[in-house]
């Protein structure tokens, strides 16, 4: 399959979610993208453990792993020479480390002046451009721990959501670039950041304010602009969230689940009405979907068109259905050397999803080929290894070949 970014070299100084999800998207869309590690043990995210034990095994496939040590003049100088032959630099560490090596964005640009350099960092241009920041932190003073926890107790996300989409937005300025570099022959330099991204995923609720005047209240104590919008219990224990959003859908539930007298209250004829009546509504459909289990109220509201979803845990959805669906998952390797799935890049081109073309790579199992694509003889290439500048897979301790599915 021919994917949109073939032929497109980039050249990725990342750790951790930010900037690897950056280059795991310009990598599944046919980007050939080289992470460069450093000497002696790579990338830092492969060891992490807890909360952070999949990260690496999720945001690095399609890459290829070059492991050299950029504080000596020699590995410097090899990967001065790939940047130059590179269409794209991307990097997430804190400001002024690659710049302290020369390796900033003015630095190489002026040997490569169609270079696309992308910075990923924590905020944007401003008072506080030069601080460090981690998604909890933006998360914390963006407003949207805030609007997730109870009034009183701010909470994070469930997820790394500025570190990923952060990554996502620096990859479409990426592609912004690249298509524009094809009409001026130019690069350019691209920035993304944690926090100005946490403040466009809470716009919404910013521009709440200014349109009423009111503050936006946290999410577990607003009020929904839908009468049924919320989360109920089954028979057999079980929750499920149900949404009747529209006037049409209310004829429609009420229709299925007989219920010919509410339908008929004209108290409760307009989705208005039905808010202003939560307080009497929602106690008599918690105790209607008591009668029925999970899979009956599943069963109903899938026949009838009409918003549902079961509550599930990360765990759960490795036997969905829908993601059994041929390249919904995707197998790699993990640093432990066992096989897992994780889930594609939720996109389709030309109705085929986009998949695995080379596995999240080995600690320096690409350098001696990187290398003699620069045109280091085998020789030069063992006395970089010798001398500890350039780490090839050989000099690295393998994992352990694990075959269960467990992380």
């Amino acid at each position: 399959m021919t994917r949109p970014l073939s032929g497109i070299r980039v050249i990725e100084f990342s750790h951790m979610v930010m900037g690897p999800s950056c280059g795991l998207v310009l990598g599944d869309l046919g980007a050939e993208v080289i992470k460069v590690e450093p000497l002696p043990q790579g990338d830092n995210t492969r060891r992490l453990v807890g909360a952070g034990a999949g990260f690496f095994a999720t945001f690095n496939r399609n890459k290829k792993s070059l492991v050299v040590d950029l504080k000596s003049e020699k590995g410097l100088s090899l990967t001065k020479k790939l940047i130059a032959r590179a269409d794209v630099v991307t990097e997430n560490f804190r400001p002024g480390a690659l710049e302290a090596l020369g390796l900033g964005y003015d630095a190489v640009s002026a040997d490569n002046a169609r270079l696309i350099y992308c910075s990923l960092k924590g905020f944007l241009s401003g008072p506080y451009e030069n601080r460090s920041a981690l998604d909890e932190v933006v998360q914390m003073m963006g407003g949207l721990a805030y609007m997730t926890g109870p009034p009183g107790r701010p909470l994070r996300a469930g997820t790394s959501v500025n570190d990923i989409m952060g990554g996502m937005f620096a990859a479409i300025g990426i592609l912004a670039a690249l298509h524009e570099r094809a009409q001026t022959g130019k690069g350019q330099l691209v920035r993304s950041a944690l926090f100005e991204n946490n403040v466009f995923l809470v716009a919404q609720h910013m521009a709440q304010f200014a349109v009423t005047g009111k503050p936006a209240p946290p999410m577990p104590a607003r009020m929904t602009a839908w009468g049924i919008y919320d989360v109920f219990e089954s028979k057999d224990g079980e929750q499920i969230f149900l949404g009747v959003v529209t006037d049409t859908q209310w004829a429609i539930f009420c229709r299925e689940f007989e219920l010919p007298m509410l339908f008929a209250d004209p108290t409760l004829a307009t989705n208005a009405q039905r808010v202003a009546a939560r307080e009497r509504l929602l106690p008599v459909l918690r105790e209607l979907f008591l009668s029925f289990t999970r899979a009956e109220i599943i069963e109903r509201f899938e026949k009838a068109g009409l918003p549902f979803a079961p509550i599930t845990k990360p765990e759960d959805l490795f036997e969905d259905p829908h993601l059994a669906t041929p390249g919904a998952m995707i197998e790699v390797t993990t640093q432990r050397g066992n096989k897992i799935e994780i889930p594609a890049l939720p996109l389709e081109m030309d109705g085929k999803r986009l998949g695995l073309r080379l596995d999240v790579p080995r600690l320096g199992e690409h350098s001696a080929a990187i290398a003699a694509e620069l045109g280091y003889q085998r020789e030069l290439i063992d006395e970089l290894v010798a001398e500890g500048i350039l780490g090839i897979e050989e000099e690295v301790s393998s994992p352990p070949t694990i075959t269960n599915r467990g992380a």
